[in-house]
């Protein structure tokens, strides 16, 4: 473990941007949000970067902290020193999971153009540490501090302009060629339902678990788990169709083209609508048909991919009915609307303009 990791950054392939940017983040390219919302970014448009991601873990819950404190107090002190006046700054959700804000604010004020980046309601994170440490007003701060805000989803967006007049819509992008697509849309002896996420967000499936194992009766269909490689007790209703594949680079993709369709369910939550619908996007870019709860950014999404929007149980139930026993030609259609779509309002060459714009001030 590197205490307060800080590293010159350069893409792995294209055109190297000599403009300088530091980069903030509480987490290490491991985590999704940090990953996408940023060194995908980087690497797309051969930004070189100077990043620091704290302790370089890919997350900052209390117990990770408390196992790594020497390099807490490290990370603490060195952020205090890095000089970021006469650089471009981004900041993705925070600088510091224990700041209450003004560490946020002082690099954003203190920075020649700076960016805070968000793709969460941070300010309605109601998990007990957050509320400890004022995450609204922490949020906020960030917001009012920074040149330009990047907001993931309209909901995100509409929150920010209530504090800053320069918000910006720019949605979590996915490069298409950077996953298989689907050449064959006829189901599997045994169907399979796919699932994508992680531990945290395991508990927007166990609602569903009446639904699923109503489908899994009618048709036999199994429940593809990408995410931890733990067992989720909030999910023992559904164990007995259940196959988990714990996530990593090198298998994700391979277990997603493997599926024969998707699902991605969400809570109509304040928290919840301020969801980005990445998962929905990666559904896409494999040429999955997809069943989704219309909440947030997932609404847009699933009209566009023409996934089938359900809310109650029963729509579940018959959502993923209709996905499973219509032709193959279907789903295949489907699928082929939603790769355009994604293409023309998710993919990085369709925001790259509005990004450098935003970030890099060109």
């Amino acid at each position: 473990m590197v205490p307060f990791t800080i590293e010159w950054r350069l893409p792995r392939k294209g055109k190297r941007n000599k403009m300088t940017l530091q980069a903030f983040s509480s987490y290490s390219l491991a985590a999704a949000s940090t990953r996408v919302r940023l060194y995908d970014w980087f690497d797309h448009l051969g930004v070189p970067v100077i990043a620091h991601t704290y302790i370089g873990t890919h997350n900052s819950r209390a117990s990770t902290l408390l196992r790594h404190i020497p390099e807490v107090v490290s990370a603490e002190v060195a952020l205090r020193k890095v000089d970021y006046s006469s650089s471009k700054v981004i900041v993705s959700r925070e600088v510091s999971p224990l700041s209450s804000g003004s560490l946020e604010k002082k690099v954003l004020k203190g920075a020649a153009h700076s960016v805070f980046d968000f793709d969460d309601a941070l300010y309605a994170d109601l998990a007990t540490g957050r509320r400890l440490l004022r995450q609204r007003s922490k949020c906020q701060l960030s917001v009012e501090a920074a040149d330009v805000v990047i907001a993931g989803n309209e909901h995100l967006a509409e929150w920010a302009s209530a504090f800053s007049k320069r918000v910006l819509l720019i949605p979590s992008c996915v490069e298409p060629s950077h996953y298989q697509y689907k050449q064959n849309w006829e189901l599997h002896d045994v169907p399979v339902i796919v699932w994508l996420g992680s531990p945290a967000t395991e508990q927007y499936l166990a609602p569903l678990s009446d639904a699923l194992n109503i489908v899994h009766a009618r048709t036999r269909a199994r429940l593809r788990v990408i995410s931890g490689p733990d067992d989720n007790p909030r999910l023992s209703a559904l164990s007995h169709m259940i196959d988990r594949v714990p996530w990593s680079p090198t298998v994700v993709k391979d277990a997603l083209v493997t599926g024969d369709l998707a699902i991605g369910p969400l809570s109509d939550t304040t928290y919840a609508r301020g969801k980005c619908a990445y998962k929905l996007l990666q559904y896409a870019a494999t040429g999955l048909p997809m069943v989704g709860s219309p909440v947030g950014a997932n609404r847009r999404a699933l009209e566009r991919f023409e996934g089938l929007a359900a809310t109650t149980q029963a729509e579940w139930v018959d959502g993923l009915t209709m996905l499973l026993t219509e032709t193959a030609s279907s789903r295949q259609a489907r699928a082929d609307a939603g790769l355009a779509a994604l293409v023309r309002h998710y993919s990085f060459e369709a925001w790259s303009s509005e990004w450098r714009s935003a970030v890099l001030a060109e």
